[in-house]
């Protein structure tokens, strides 16, 4: 009984938060259409308002436009509660609200022409009202996410959550999840995947590592093996089971796993391997009756080409423009601490595995590769105390904007890496090489999701392939954004 009720306390908090932000969103669109009057009636642009009447007689028009907005968010999924990054919702509320006034004026001219307020709806008053209606939307679900991230850490609507793993990728979700409480998770247990479970073909390579033999995994237990996983899921009371095991899984295990998971009403996710990461790049099409898979070309050309390279070379003289003063003092600072060049230039490989002198900042001794090239790690002896600032706050990356200048690199794209550890990623890693079909980049999207410094190629490589496959120019602001959010927080920026 008293798992019944925490679910149901799950549903019942999920409910009162989509009509909370149901509620914020009429609230914003009535006070922005009150504002638009208000505006209209005030400031003589283009002219003084002629003839309008009493704001009562607005109401039918107000309550047609808050319902269009409304209905138009419905059916744009605004409303599903699905973590997306507020780049992404801030172009749905514009596209949603323009097609909601848009749809509200016209439903104004076919039903009150003429019959409410006595004449046509203002245009400056259609303006007023579609821009403060995207503002004050805006502004009502930051402040909304704000309250539902607050009550979420107190414990409304929370879910609990089975790992079935015990390798690098479940400890990487399970980092995510004790290290973001607001996502609402709460782990209860890690299941772990033994050889033969779905048959006798062998182990699967998930093997368990040294701390958790000690019966957990990053302070999570371990509850048992994937043989009883339906028994726990009904004794942890799981509401979520995550999938997560190497790429070398077989699929008739994960198969077998979700046949397991669907005894039980849980929500089941899978960690994507790398076909199906590559999936959104293939085609099916037939060859003299066979059915085949062709691979698209990820790399950009045409418009799509253009408009990065105008974003690069608009964001990069901006950039040079505006943090020229900060790389003076950056350089004057390098100079005083320590012998040796203001500036580190090394070979990168870029577009087309074409290798490029990348320019940074130093942030080691002058003498920190005299034994070799080596990977950057925490607490590296070779850094110096102005570079350690550097490397965390990621400004001795400023001087990239210059490569990005004259077309070496973007400002978007994979984090280019040495042509000795290029060649050693080809050859263990499928479809390495595919990440530079695109110019590498300043900021990455592997980067803004934790992938800095010492962490694992295979995933970065991932992350790389879904952006280069994934492209936008709407993409590319969201990570800027996030990197420049990210610049004193970056848990792996060494």
């Amino acid at each position: 009984m008293a798992d019944t009720a925490r679910v149901v306390k799950a549903e019942e908090a999920t409910r009162l938060f989509v009509l909370l932000t149901v509620l914020t969103d009429a609230m914003m669109a009535t006070l922005a259409f009150v504002l638009a009057y208000l505006l209209r009636v005030l400031i003589p642009l283009p002219d003084a308002a002629q003839g309008m009447v009493a704001i009562g007689a607005y109401v039918p028009m107000t309550l047609i436009h808050v319902a269009s907005l409304v209905g138009v968010y419905f059916f744009a999924d605004l409303y599903s509660l699905q973590r997306a990054s507020r780049v992404d919702e801030l172009s749905v509320i514009l596209v949603g609200t323009t097609v909601g006034t848009l749809m509200g004026v016209a439903v104004d001219s076919l039903t009150l022409r003429n019959f409410v307020v006595g004449q046509d709806y203002s245009r400056v008053m259609v303006l007023y009202a579609w821009l403060l209606s995207i503002l004050l939307v805006a502004l009502g679900r930051l402040l909304n996410d704000w309250l539902r991230r607050r009550l979420v850490r107190r414990g409304w609507g929370r879910r609990r959550v089975l790992i079935v793993g015990v390798g690098e990728i479940a400890r990487m979700i399970l980092q995510k999840i004790l290290w973001t409480p607001e996502l609402g998770y709460d782990a209860v247990g890690v299941v772990e995947m033994e050889a033969g479970v779905a048959d006798a073909r062998g182990p699967t390579a998930d093997g368990p590592t040294s701390d958790e033999a000690e019966g957990d995994l990053l302070g999570v237990p371990l509850v048992g093996s994937a043989r009883d996983l339906s028994a726990i899921i009904d004794d942890r009371a799981a509401d979520e089971v995550i999938i997560a095991l190497p790429d070398d899984t077989s699929h008739s295990d994960v198969m077998w796993l979700i046949s397991q998971c669907e005894r039980g009403r849980v929500t089941i996710r899978v960690y994507p391997d790398l076909f199906q990461i590559m999936a959104g790049a293939v085609s099916i099409s037939e060859m003299g009756g066979l059915p085949i898979l062709t691979v698209h070309d990820v790399a950009l050309s045409g418009w799509r080409r253009t408009a990065k390279r105008g974003m690069d070379m608009l964001g990069a003289m901006v950039g040079l423009i505006l943090i020229s003063p900060l790389m003076m003092l950056i350089a004057a600072l390098i100079k005083l601490e320590s012998p040796g060049p203001v500036f580190y230039v090394q070979e990168r490989m870029g577009l087309d595995a074409q290798p490029f002198p990348i320019i940074k900042f130093r942030s080691m001794r002058a003498d920190a590769e005299k034994h070799g090239p080596g990977w950057t790690t925490e607490d590296d002896p070779r850094r110096t105390k102005i570079g350690s600032f550097l490397r965390k706050t990621n400004l001795d990356e400023l001087p990239q904007f210059i490569n990005v200048l004259i077309g070496d690199m973007s400002l978007v794209g994979p984090r280019p890496e040495r042509p000795v550890y290029v060649e050693q990623f080809r050859r263990s890693i499928p479809r390495y090489m595919e990440r530079h079909r695109e110019k590498a980049g300043m900021a990455g999207w592997a980067q803004v999701n934790g992938y800095r410094g010492d962490t694992s190629i295979i995933e970065r490589t991932k992350y790389d392939l879904w952006y280069c496959e994934n492209w936008s120019l709407l993409l590319d602001v969201k990570i800027i954004l996030r990197t420049v959010l990210q610049i004193f927080k970056s848990p792996n920026a060494y």
